[in-house]
């Protein structure tokens, strides 16, 4: 079944771990460390492809996780960095996270990260310096970005054959191009876009069968919204009316409101109104001229008027290519998130979340006064006493950090400490 919007949740992979190793050789018993680096987590990425028509397999398939990279290990070994994640997506497809958009992926091979794969934790080869030779501990791997999206396919067509239920949309897109959508003598028998190529005087153009629109359509009456928003993809639209029913006049005044209310930019959108079904009035061409002065009378059924409709078509695509630049790719890059976040639970303990406060309680041996200090000396500077202060917490709270609790002590001499 077709599908134009789901919601997915991915996770980017977790770093590898560092490796805490001293070197170990005979008649060299002083080696120094030599543990080697984490790999890189893989992280997700969506990248459009050819072929790919919906967003069905993302569907049945809503939980995405990349692959964690390899922890370090003696001797220097780096661990392996996993391999990324790629998700094939549809053209026109649109990634939102809970901030808003992230990635809007137009044209074969665009691309967009979604979700990135944590750093892989230093060795204790590379955590050695000056001050401290031979470390013992080593980095953790960070975890990966977990978010939860919202992705919607917005179908990428040079024109858009736009109607009411039953106008005779899908007779003319089978007339015009290759394609066979359903035809049947009843409304709503098309209930998602279809697609087909036309030849043009400058190459092909991609014309698409927007599921038939109803008044309120813009109020999401109808499955409005789902079926309008394909419409704006399009750089031109043909305003398709049947001539054929009770009033054909109010009909397309209905369908351009609901364009207009829906977006604005559809209204000077590059268009050309045709009515159908010419052979079951008597006098079409008056019929057409009753529309607009420039309509034209189509019959899908006996040919007439199709031929000049192609012409039309022709110089319709080559007016909207010229005034309409190229379609690109859009990501959105936001600022980096906070290097640490606090928050109360329901039992008062506060937690302090943030990649780099949880590296250094994990990499700290707590049972060494003198690494307790720096992981002290690193909070403070931080600032984490001073929001956790902010925040209202008291002398002996409870301080989570990273599966760690610390009792919050403030200092004597202005400052914060806390004592674990």
């Amino acid at each position: 079944m077709f599908t134009d919007e789901c919601t997915v949740s991915v996770e980017g992979g977790r770093g590898g771990n560092g490796s805490s190793s001293l070197h170990s050789e005979p008649y060299k018993p002083r080696g120094g460390p030599d543990g080697g680096n984490g790999g890189r987590g893989g992280s997700v990425i969506f990248e459009v492809a050819r072929g790919i028509h919906d967003l069905s397999w993302l569907a049945e398939h809503p939980h995405q996780r990349a692959r964690p990279g390899g922890s370090g290990r003696s001797d220097r070994r780096d661990g392996p960095s996993a391999k990324d994640l790629v998700i094939q997506v549809p053209d026109g497809t649109i990634v939102f996270d809970d901030d808003g958009p992230v990635a809007d992926l137009v044209g074969e091979g665009a691309r967009a990260v979604v979700a990135h794969g944590g750093r892989g934790g230093r060795g204790n080869a590379q955590l050695a310096n000056a001050r401290n030779r031979v470390p013992r501990v080593a980095e953790p791997g960070e975890a990966g970005e977990t978010k939860r999206l919202r992705v919607e396919l917005r179908t990428v067509a040079d024109i858009g054959l736009v109607g009411l239920p039953n106008a005779g949309k899908s007779t003319l897109l089978s007339r015009l191009t290759a394609a066979t959508p359903k035809i049947a003598d009843y409304p709503f028998t098309t209930l998602t876009p279809n697609l087909g190529v036309a030849e043009t005087g400058d190459g092909r153009a991609v014309i698409a069968d927007v599921p038939g629109l109803i008044e309120g359509a813009h109020e999401g009456k109808g499955l409005g919204h789902r079926f309008l928003r394909h419409i704006v993809r399009c750089r031109a639209l043909v305003l398709v009316a049947d001539l054929a029913s009770a009033d054909p006049s109010s009909d397309l005044a209905v369908l351009r409101t609901e364009l207009g209310s829906y977006d604005q930019a559809l209204i000077t959108r590059p268009s050309i109104v045709v009515g159908t079904k010419a052979d079951l009035v008597d006098d079409p061409a008056t019929a057409a001229t009753a529309l607009q002065p420039d309509a034209l009378a189509v019959s899908a059924l006996t040919g007439a008027g199709v031929d000049e409709l192609r012409e039309r078509v022709d110089a319709l695509a080559s007016e909207a290519a010229a005034s309409e630049p190229e379609r690109t790719t859009r990501v959105v890059l936001r600022p980096g998130r906070p290097r640490f976040a606090v928050k109360r639970d329901e039992r008062g303990t506060w937690h302090v979340e943030g990649r780099s406060v949880e590296r250094w309680v994990l990499e700290t041996d707590l049972d060494d006064v003198d690494e307790l200090a720096k992981l002290q000396r690193n909070l403070r500077r931080e600032g984490v006493f001073r929001v956790l202060e902010a925040s209202g917490v008291a002398e002996g709270d409870d301080v989570e950090i990273r599966g760690l609790v610390f009792a919050f002590v403030p200092d004597a001499g202005g400052g914060s400490d806390g004592d674990g």
